[in-house]
């Protein structure tokens, strides 16, 4: 956090002081889980489903917290408010405000933010200390996290921005006020809760409609909607995609072990890349976080060999893991139509290559509303175009229901439906090296936890192997 005395700090969120100098300055960061508390931070007692965040504020000083942010008297080092998550929300506005060294990213879309932000955290941190959380900071508590993590110091700030309803990134962005915004791309994620694509368009344009004249529109150019944001505005706007009118695009895309490799153009000129990540739908996300080092004025050279020499920082998002000759590729964290679909391609990429068996363990997509039916058909029929060698469904029939029917006669694609994740553990033993297996769903699915019994399992068959030699 940037410096700010006690006092300060009390007046911005309304509170009272308990044992701690009004006079005295701060530079703790806040956590909102006690089990990470430790000196240089204070912890936010906020409210939860289940149990008081108040309960846990002894921990947290014991563990090292400079200080507590909770709405009871406690006889601990406190600041004590009515709304710990109002008071949270106010003293990063007001920390904010006085952020003038600072530049701030806000960052949307559909898909790819995390993984964006992930690279403009290597981008940003080779020119000057940058904060972006890993994880996905990018709700109402994450973004103030976010802000009150930036110090005096900080020089770039990484915003996430997600939204569940209409006016959510408007929110966010009056406690960020971002200089420069991306929105990657608009798509189906979330229609089952805002009903239509034009009103997920509508609320990610509010962090362009948020932008000041003096900001930076970064938009990309894989919808029809995204480009359009902010075109009455004053602002520089500067696209990007993979067409030959965006001002940052990639030209001569191919894939080489399942990984991107093209030509970074920018109004500077042309740069090579050679992506680590995984998948080619990772080429949008690279070009999002060149936009905006292209909008800060870095070298291009420089952008191209940071987007060649990162990794995602985020767990489980397209994770490869390769035991006893068997890729896994763990891409659990989330799943929408259009993710899965890049998932998929990714995966008949690798098993073309490798020469295996490629198998698809795919749950359940949530929050699709209407569209729910056909989307997860529509994932299942591309899964038989690419000619992807094993459907496994877990939990879902969604994408098996039906989905016969439209198989095309001689679709050589063997489909299997299984209620729990024990049942389909049991495919296991038909792995064999060369295979690839993708593990895919909404979060709410924890399919992370097959992914790992998979994993886990096939490293202990690798050692049996190599012992009985």
């Amino acid at each position: 956090m940037i410096t700010l005395t006690f006092g300060e700090i009390a007046a911005a969120v309304g509170g009272t002081l308990h044992g701690l100098d009004s006079s005295a300055t701060t530079t703790a960061s806040p956590v909102i889980d006690s089990r990470k508390a430790e000196a240089g931070t204070f912890f936010v007692a906020l409210p939860g489903e289940r149990v008081d965040g108040n309960s846990f504020c002894r921990e947290a000083i014991n563990s090292g917290a400079d200080f507590v942010l909770c709405t009871e008297f406690l006889e601990l080092p406190s600041i004590v408010v009515k709304n710990s998550l109002e008071a949270l929300t106010k003293l990063a506005t007001y920390a904010r405000a006085k952020m003038e060294k600072t530049t701030v990213i806000g960052l949307t879309g559909s898909q790819g933010k995390t993984t964006t932000k992930d690279l403009l955290d290597h981008i940003l941190g080779s020119h000057g200390k940058t904060v972006a959380p890993a994880g996905s900071f990018n709700n109402e508590i994450g973004v103030p996290v976010t802000i009150l993590m930036c110090d005096d110091d900080t020089q770039y700030c990484v915003v996430e921005m997600g939204a569940r309803h209409s006016g959510d990134i408007k929110f966010l962005c009056s406690i960020a006020q971002p200089h420069i915004g991306v929105v990657l791309v608009v798509g189906s994620a979330h229609l089952g809760e805002f009903g239509s694509l034009q009103a997920i368009a509508d609320t990610k344009a509010e962090l362009i409609d948020s932008l000041p004249d003096s900001g930076i529109a970064i938009l990309g150019s894989y919808d029809a909607i995204t480009p359009t944001m902010g075109a009455q505005r004053k602002f520089q706007r500067i696209s990007f995609g993979e067409k030959p009118s965006n001002i940052v695009r990639a030209a001569d895309v191919e894939a080489r072990e399942g990984r991107a490799h093209f030509d970074l153009v920018t109004p500077a000129g042309r740069a090579p890349v050679s992506l680590r990540l995984l998948g080619l739908h990772q080429v949008a996300n690279a070009l999002a976080a060149a936009a905006v080092a292209t909008a800060l004025n870095f070298d291009i050279d420089s952008i191209a060999a940071s987007l060649s020499t990162a990794d995602s920082g985020s767990k489980w998002r397209m994770e490869l893991h390769d035991e006893g000759g068997i890729l896994f590729v763990n891409d659990a964290y989330n799943a929408n139509p259009d993710s899965a679909s890049a998932a998929l391609r990714t995966l008949a990429l690798l098993a073309q290559e490798r020469g295996g068996v490629s198998w698809a363990f795919l749950g359940k997509m949530h929050e699709l509303g209407e569209s729910e039916v056909e989307d997860h058909l529509r994932v299942g029929r591309l899964a038989s175009e690419l000619g992807i060698d094993q459907l496994v469904s877990i939990g879902t029939d969604l994408y098996l229901n039906g989905l016969e029917l439209d198989f095309e006669a001689g679709d050589e694609m063997t489909t299997h439906y299984f209620l729990t994740q024990e049942e389909a553990l049991g495919m296991s033993k038909f792995f064999s090296a060369g295979d690839v297996i993708l593990i895919k769903a909404s979060r709410a699915e924890h399919l992370d936890e097959i992914a790992e019994k998979f994993i886990v399992g096939a490293h202990a068959r690798s050692i049996e192997e190599g012992s009985a030699k």
